[in-house]
């Protein structure tokens, strides 16, 4: 795509964003109703993406109402339970005057693998690891740490010169810490949510990756374009257009002043 689709999203975005400040402040209930939806839907469609078999409708039922599916495994009621603890927890970071940085990330991903995989829950990974179908190899083991060290700081320069649109600086993060593929498991679901941490800090509504096949093709294609082409753009299209989305539903749902 050419830069001028990214940009143009980039600017409806922004028009979106300004009417949805319009709005401000949301009225309690609504936004109460609307982010519990929104949680459930966020957490299926992220959870779906890597394989977990609970529908929309199953998750809701344990988010909500606590019940233990049939036929499915602990880990994926696990799973659907701990990235809603996930995204509780990226709310409440932002109240954080600091930027983020390593130690938040290693947080969330304590929060994803909670009760899962105990013993690197929130700990680089000392393996080497692969991602499936992908054509992009991780960097080995030894280089992590250094590796996250530079990501975290160019975080922390990029919250502070603000030199990004956010939307922007949100799938950037995304990319460059799904790249590194820091932890044995959970990269994808800590990237994802580390991605809308960015949004949400910037008064954004998060970006709901969906699950869909074409989306989930669309999704990986466009993160080993950008990991083994240096092609950034398809990806940074694809969450703007789910911002874009997000601001959509945010936008029908809030009674207009």
């Amino acid at each position: 795509m050419k830069e001028s689709n990214l940009q143009s999203l980039l600017t409806d975005i922004d028009q979106q964003k300004k009417s949805l400040d319009a709005c401000r402040p949301f009225p309690a209930s609504v936004l109460e109703k609307l982010q519990e939806a929104l949680d459930i839907e966020y957490t299926f469609h992220s959870n779906a993406i890597e394989g977990n078999t609970l529908t929309l409708n199953e998750t809701m039922l344990v988010l909500k109402e606590g019940l233990t599916i049939s036929g499915i495994s602990l880990r994926e009621h696990l799973e659907a339970v701990n990235h809603k603890a996930a995204i509780d927890s990226i709310r409440a970071m932002l109240t954080k005057v600091v930027p983020m940085n390593q130690e938040d990330i290693k947080y969330i991903h304590a929060l994803v693998l909670k009760g899962i995989d105990n013993r690197y829950a929130g700990h680089y990974r000392d393996v080497e690891v692969m991602i499936s179908g992908a054509k992009h190899m991780p960097p080995p083991p030894q280089e992590v740490l250094g590796l996250m060290n530079g990501f975290s700081s160019w975080l922390v320069e990029r919250q502070d010169e603000r030199d990004l649109h956010p939307v922007r600086l949100a799938a950037q993060a995304h990319l460059r810490l799904v790249g590194i593929h820091p932890f044995i498991d959970g990269n994808g679901r800590t990237a994802r949510l580390l991605m809308n941490l960015m949004l949400l800090k910037y008064g954004y509504p998060y970006a709901v990756i969906r699950s869909d096949m074409d989306y989930r093709m669309r999704y990986y294609q466009s993160l080993d374009q950008a990991h083994t082409r240096q092609m950034d753009e398809p990806f940074e299209v694809l969450v703007a257009e789910c911002v874009s989305a997000m601001l959509d539903k945010y936008l029908g749902a809030i009674p207009k002043r």
